[in-house]
């Protein structure tokens, strides 16, 4: 048997079933049977599931299911990996694994047994019945679609005085289309069931036969506001396949363009909620200052959006130290302007009206619901993957989680002002450190697959890669 914590024998797998460890990981292939009553035993030692996904084995067509669990006592994740064509439903143990089923059923047909909910989540009713395209066997091509469409059902709640406000997925502003379905009572909400999907893109099967550099293309394309995250968690994992060290240099770039990236998304937050309570004065003066960093983004990489800075091995392009020191000022200035914003809106009494209160998320809430990031912060959970399972320059230069301790808007609010400050700090003095060398190392594709983790401005962002043949045979 070989302990799973060091200080407590009792979580422990046989030592058979461990098949590999490495830099982020430690995985065990578990029986089939087995799944149920091993979460069942992780939940009592308070861990916390934080994602499922699936693979199909090419050389005999079978699907394997990755459990990813995270301990506080432990910096890597704990994996479990399952073979199965019958898997069994764990929502009832972690209510969070709901979403991460139904994507996987979506996606390769898979149905697990016991489960409380097996609707579609992210193919729309226009997909034909038993297309699943995550499958190897299904290209990527226009698909025909079904005829005969069953419109999703939405859970309905009925008692006296209970109502139905259906908003969206069409919505007056910029934002992607999503349905939400809201049961109310007057003014307050019974339950809220959101849709989303209607602009699915497919990325992951998009993604299946293409070269590891044109995944970080890919993988930085995922979300607009969190391009470097995303295109830094996905050139992890291929860097711990292809056992690249990346240089210095570009370590303490990376950590740059990180919390730059981090700065001016979240001040995009901090825009929308003062607008969401009618207070546009303060949302162009938090959007003047985000418009700031992305002219600053602009002037280090060539794109506002930082794309196209992140390779495999460090960053396409070094950047000059004068023009380093040169934007260092105008980090600075966004930051003492921040600090008076902040202190205006937060004396604001209709703001702290509208933003009290509001919105709570209970801490007990945050490991059944997978939470992490600014809302598992904003109710007192110091979830950070950049200290919880440091990489890169975090290692060596960490940065202490923010908390509030309310869960309210008011107390997101707040905290995501305060991480503004707290990488703005983190850039102005970085920018002196930086060492000089080279900014992207060499390397040589090889077959492997790595999972990867990072702290993006949302949260926690996980990446698993397969390479095959010097392509990408799964990217999730």
């Amino acid at each position: 048997m070989t302990g799973i914590l060091a200080h407590d024998s009792t979580l422990s797998l046989p030592a058979e079933w461990l098949i590999r460890e490495d830099a982020t990981t430690v995985q065990y292939r578990i029986p089939d049977e087995r799944i149920k009553a091993i979460a069942e035993t992780l939940l009592a030692f308070e861990s916390r599931l934080v994602w499922i996904f699936c693979t199909e084995e090419a050389k005999d067509d079978s699907f394997v299911l990755w459990y990813v669990f995270e301990l506080a006592e432990m910096r890597r994740y704990l994996v479990l990996v399952q073979n199965t064509q019958s898997p069994v439903s764990l929502v009832n143990i972690y209510p969070a694994a709901s979403r991460f089923e139904r994507a996987i059923t979506d996606g390769f047909g898979l149905q697990f047994a016991g489960s409380p909910d097996s609707r579609r989540l992210f193919l729309h009713e226009a997909y034909p019945d038993r297309f699943h395209p995550l499958r190897k066997s299904v290209k990527n091509a226009p698909i025909t679609v079904s005829d005969s469409q069953i419109p999703f059902e939405f859970r309905s709640m009925e008692g006296t005085g209970v109502y139905q406000v259906p908003v969206g997925p069409v919505h007056a502003g910029i934002i992607e289309p999503g349905h939400f379905r809201f049961s109310v009572i007057g003014e307050d909400i019974l339950n809220l069931e959101i849709r989303l999907g209607y602009l699915h893109r497919g990325i992951e099967k998009l993604a299946e036969g293409c070269s590891p550099e044109k995944g970080v293309r890919i993988a930085e394309s995922v979300s607009g506001d969190e391009s470097v995250a995303n295109a830094c968690c996905y050139a992890m994992a291929v860097e711990e396949i292809f056992s690249v060290q990346v240089p210095s240099r570009a370590v303490y770039l990376r950590a740059l363009l990180l919390e730059l990236e981090r700065s001016w998304s979240l001040l995009s937050d901090l825009a929308g909620m003062v607008t969401d309570v009618a207070f546009s004065t303060a949302a162009s003066r938090f959007l003047i200052l985000r418009e700031t960093l992305q002219r600053v983004c602009e002037r280090l990489t060539g794109s506002r959006f930082l794309k196209g800075v992140i390779g495999i091995g460090g960053i396409t392009h070094d950047i000059p130290d004068d023009l380093l020191m040169e934007v260092t000022d105008m980090v600075m200035k966004v930051r003492v302007d921040l600090e008076g914003l902040l202190s205006w809106v937060l004396s604001v009494p209709s703001v702290i009206d509208r933003f009290s209160t509001t919105g709570v998320v209970r801490e007990p809430l945050i490991d059944p619901l997978a939470l992490s990031g600014p809302v598992a912060r904003a109710s007192g959970r110091a979830l950070d993957v950049r200290s919880d399972h440091p990489y890169g320059l975090y290692k060596t230069h960490p940065i202490p989680p923010v908390t509030r301790m309310t869960g309210d808007v008011l107390g997101r609010f707040a905290l995501k002002g305060d991480e503004v400050l707290a990488s703005l700090a983190y850039i102005s003095e970085l920018v002196t450190q930086i060492p000089a060398g080279r900014v992207q190392a060499e390397y040589k594709a090889c077959d492997g697959y790595a999972l990867a983790m990072v702290e993006s401005p949302r949260g926690r962002t996980l990446c698993y890669v397969r390479m095959c043949e010097g392509s990408i045979d799964r990217f999730a």
